[in-house]
């Protein structure tokens, strides 16, 4: 996604580090490059509201939910897979199969 225009950062990086953005899980001053790419680019800013508004429905609606830590284990696991660059089983072989449903 780009607006076309050239920005100081680039639209993939923004869109890249865009959770650590809505999560500042990020330096301050990679924060003010992120909000000023914002000024500029109207889709990234376009995405960042979505992705904001997702966040916010997600937390009030389960952000009362206990997780289970087993889940949390498998979903940082997942997200290291994924940095190193490994592939991703798409079905994951550890999951319990569905409960089988009455009729």
């Amino acid at each position: 996604m780009s607006c076309g225009e050239p920005h100081e950062t680039d639209c993939s990086e923004i869109l890249d580090h865009l959770y650590e953005f809505l999560d500042r899980e990020m330096p301050d001053s990679d924060c003010a490059k992120f909000e000023h790419h914002f000024e500029e680019c109207s889709p990234c800013l376009e995405k960042y509201g979505l992705e904001q508004a997702v966040k916010k429905l997600v937390k009030r609606c389960c952000g009362q939910d206990d997780v289970p830590g087993d889940l949390r284990a498998k979903v940082m696991g997942r997200i290291d897979l994924i940095r190193s660059g490994q592939s991703v089983p798409e079905h994951d072989v550890t999951a319990a199969p569905p409960a089988p449903q009455e009729s």
